[in-house]
């Protein structure tokens, strides 16, 4: 992957901070929040795959188009992606997966619980840098649903302030 910066293993803010890079590709809109999400090997400290709000068409997440460009690289179906991450899959997203989408998107969350498969595969560990702010969603209950599915959420702290500003960017200030 090219531009691809060295990150040393389990550097979980170097991580977020690389996220948080890719969130500033998002266009800014007072629709959505700009989001930036890294998939990465925990195990070779590979970087599979990025996103960002929008970067895909249609009204797309940062994890959706992460696990999109994956299954495009890997010639699978977004469905069955979770058949080819490799075992120690995780995934780097500045802002908590949404619970609840407009109608036709599956939710982030769902996406990455389908990656789940009986072959130890899938996303078993999300790092999260905030939590949704109550703009679009009354309570999103992402992390909360993922966890109930047994997979890990850190919140990683150091960067609140910085990726909230990046994803309210284009927000009306009231």
């Amino acid at each position: 992957m090219k531009g691809v910066p060295q990150i040393p293993p389990l550097d979980h803010l170097e991580y977020m901070r690389f996220a948080l890079s890719q969130a500033q590709y998002s266009p800014s809109k007072p629709t959505n929040f700009r989001v930036g999400a890294v998939l990465v090997d925990e195990e070779s400290n590979q970087i599979l795959s990025t996103g960002y709000t929008l970067e895909l068409p249609g009204n797309t997440h940062a994890e959706q188009c992460a696990l999109r460009k994956y299954s495009a690289a890997k010639n699978v179906t977004e469905e069955a992606v979770g058949l080819v991450l490799p075992i120690q899959t995780v995934l780097y997203t500045t802002m908590e997966p949404c619970q609840s989408r407009s109608v036709g998107n599956l939710p982030c969350v769902d996406r990455i619980l389908r990656t789940l498969s009986s072959h130890s595969r899938g996303i078993k560990t999300v790092y999260i840098g905030v939590k949704e702010p109550n703009t679009f969603i009354a309570a999103n209950a992402g992390q909360s649903k993922l966890e109930k599915a047994g997979i890990v959420c850190v919140h990683v702290h150091g960067l609140e302030e910085e990726i909230l500003r990046t994803a309210t960017a284009g927000h009306q200030v009231s």
